[in-house]
């Protein structure tokens, strides 16, 4: 759990240092990374709702 609640923080601090970058110089890379960045973020929230499930699901069998 402690991997994917770092690995978010990543992606959302690396989004916003791009979007800033994005809007201080103009660049167009820097809006293209800030979206795989946003995409890696998602999927990352994909894979922590899914653990959770999967927790919620097993919980009562063990």
């Amino acid at each position: 759990m402690f991997v994917i609640r770092l690995a978010s923080a990543i992606a959302l601090i690396l989004v916003g240092g791009s979007l800033v970058l994005y809007l201080l110089s103009g660049n167009v890379r820097y809006r293209h990374w800030a979206w795989v960045f946003t995409r890696v973020g998602l999927v990352v929230l994909l894979v922590f709702i899914a653990l959770l499930l999967v927790e919620r699901l097993l919980a009562p069998i063990l």
